[in-house]
């Protein structure tokens, strides 16, 4: 894969700095993140999102969910402990390692509800884009209304 590199850009631009950044990121491997556990992101609405992750045999104790700025992690910390029951376990087809997975989220988007059923975690994410920052429209005024400033003569 080819590194395209944006410091030319730097020096030319003002206030895309964070933008530039997360192309990098982007652009370069995860660092020793594998694809556990696999995850889907759907669009459920016009400002409604929904990431939907695969956790089979994780418990609602065993997952954290937190957000800072900007940033969704998602970790999993399965006791290294527990035990079948019943017996001993002579193949392990389903993982139950530790996971910590991050989500970059754009500006406005917020978490808005979380559940786990069926081996599946789904997190509910809206995006809520305050009023001043929403287009809006200006009418066009008429001429013949506005009143005329005439100097008197002296």
């Amino acid at each position: 894969m080819r590194h395209v590199d944006f410091s030319p850009l730097y020096r030319s631009t003002v206030g895309f700095d964070r933008l530039f950044s997360m192309l990098d990121t982007l652009a370069q491997p995860e660092g020793g993140q594998t694809t556990y556990p696999p995850y889907n992101i759907e669009r459920t609405g016009d400002d409604a999102y929904r990431i939907s992750m695969a956790v089979a045999g994780f418990g609602q104790d065993d997952i954290a969910i937190e957000v800072h700025r900007n940033a969704l992690t998602i970790k999993g910390d399965k006791n290294a402990g527990e035990k079948s029951e019943g017996g001993e376990l002579l193949y392990r087809g389903i993982a139950a390692r530790s996971f910590e997975r991050r989500f970059q989220l754009a500006d406005h988007v917020e978490v808005s509800g979380a559940n786990l059923e069926n081996g599946l975690l789904h997190i509910d994410l809206t995006r809520n884009i305050p009023e001043e920052m929403k287009p809006r429209s200006i009418p066009i005024g008429s001429a013949k209304g506005a009143k005329k400033i005439e100097a008197k003569a002296a």
